[in-house]
């Protein structure tokens, strides 16, 4: 799992001629169903997008989302917001869910770049309208998923500076 974590980039250039499969998605959800979430709630839904027209609409509509225009997958994670027990833990379980999907497609051999929607307002209309979501429900972010066609550095490090240990 400690190679996964460390292949793990953010990819914002894609091989648009190499489809991301349904089996592929699917292996993406059924990890992201796997993330813990408060009181075991699962307060998510899915939208898994292969349609080029609308993974340019949301290259054109997401300020930071470009990738999308040469991704030949995203997923979008939507958001439950829970109104009762436990009440206010879907960025923490929505995140869990949303790494899940980008650790599995590394061991996939493919490339993500994670784009926050929430909690950006201008973002969650602009993706809600995109694809109907109703309230209470919540655009979370854009997954862009796709063969990479670059192979970005790697940019974070321990830092033992940042730890205290409590023994």
């Amino acid at each position: 799992m400690h190679d996964i974590i460390e292949k793990r980039r953010s990819i914002r250039q894609f091989q648009p001629e190499k489809p991301v499969t349904r089996e592929q998605l699917n292996r993406m959800l059924e990890a992201a169903m796997q993330a813990p979430s408060a009181c075991n709630s699962r307060p998510w839904e899915f939208i898994a997008v292969t349609k080029r027209e609308t993974l340019n609409e949301i290259a054109r509509v997401h300020p930071y989302a470009g990738m999308c225009a040469t991704a030949t997958a995203a997923i979008i994670v939507v958001a439950i917001p829970q109104t009762d027990r436990p009440e206010g833990y879907f960025p923490q379980d929505c995140a869990a869910a949303t790494q899940n999907i980008l650790l599995e497609a590394v061991s996939q051999g493919l490339g993500t770049c994670w784009c926050g929607v929430y909690p950006r307002d201008e973002r969650i209309a602009s993706i809600r309208e995109l694809f109907s979501i109703n309230e209470p429900k919540i655009p979370f972010c854009v997954i862009a998923i796709g063969a990479p066609a670059e192979a970005p550095d790697r940019k974070g490090i321990f830092d033992e500076s940042r730890i205290t240990f409590v023994e």
